[in-house]
């Protein structure tokens, strides 16, 4: 690969980050020099945000629900097109996780229905895991699940990146569960996508409303490296040049 696409890309990634950061310590500044009025008590809120910040490659696994040949075609938010670019950006996240250690639990749901198999990728890309997934038989959330919910226990992480297909049956659920337990969920939504586009919308509110940060695959890997020298960078660059990222970031208009 040519390094000036990298050299770019790197650049405007650690520009964004740098804005971000002044934004987030003025931000910060005002919080904390900001008294409520004793006279209009804050409502308590649903529960506390986790920061996606603290997310990091010891402390993260990754969780993907139902990411099946049947439920993709389900997903209609999707226009034409974006299916491939949702099996891409799943496609990256795998690749990442399996080559920088991260654990990765798979489940689905009654495969010998129209929901079918997972999508054939997971065989090639998380073989191991894909033997291990967890095939429900009817569960809807998997978190109801309880070889679901003890595999991701069994990780010893308390932060999960977590997608799921669709985004309002197959990721909310199991993400508010998890939430509720005490794990720290971000939902990761361009490897998710809802049945229809005011259930998107409707699923983001629910995510947020419970303190569930709504990420995306790029800011959150990179966010997670910290740094491009990280051991671990390899793995992001490998992913992002085996899936053919930078000709999709070229070619434009993507999801």
């Amino acid at each position: 690969m040519k390094s000036t696409p990298r050299r770019q890309f790197m650049s405007g990634t650690a520009a964004t980050f740098a804005a971000a950061a002044a934004a987030a310590a003025v931000s910060g500044v005002a919080n904390a020099t900001t008294t409520p009025s004793s006279a209009h008590p804050k409502r308590k809120t649903m529960s506390a945000a986790n920061n996606y910040l603290d997310f990091n490659i010891q402390n993260t696994a990754l969780v993907l629900v139902d990411h099946q040949v049947g439920t993709i075609n389900w997903a209609g938010e999707l226009a034409s097109g974006e299916h491939e670019q949702l099996k891409m950006w799943t496609r990256v996240i795998a690749r990442f996780a399996k080559g920088a250690g991260i654990p990765v639990v798979l489940t689905s749901s009654m495969e010998d229905q129209p929901q079918g198999p997972l999508l054939p990728e997971f065989k090639e890309i998380l073989p191991q895991e894909y033997a291990a997934r967890i095939q429900r038989t009817g569960v809807i959330n998997a978190w109801d699940d309880p070889a679901f919910a003890k595999a991701v226990r069994a990780t010893g992480k308390k932060n999960l990146l977590m997608g799921g297909l669709t985004t309002d049956v197959c990721l909310v659920p199991p993400a508010l569960s998890a939430k509720a337990e005490g794990f720290n969920v971000v939902a990761l939504m361009d490897i998710s996508a809802a049945c229809t586009k005011i259930a998107a919308q409707n699923s983001r509110d629910a995510l947020t409303r419970a303190g569930v940060n709504c990420m995306t695959v790029t800011p959150m890997l990179t966010s997670m490296l910290g740094n491009y020298t990280s051991p671990a960078s390899r793995y992001f660059f490998e992913a992002f040049e085996k899936e053919g990222v930078y000709g999709a970031f070229a070619k434009g208009n993507l999801r």
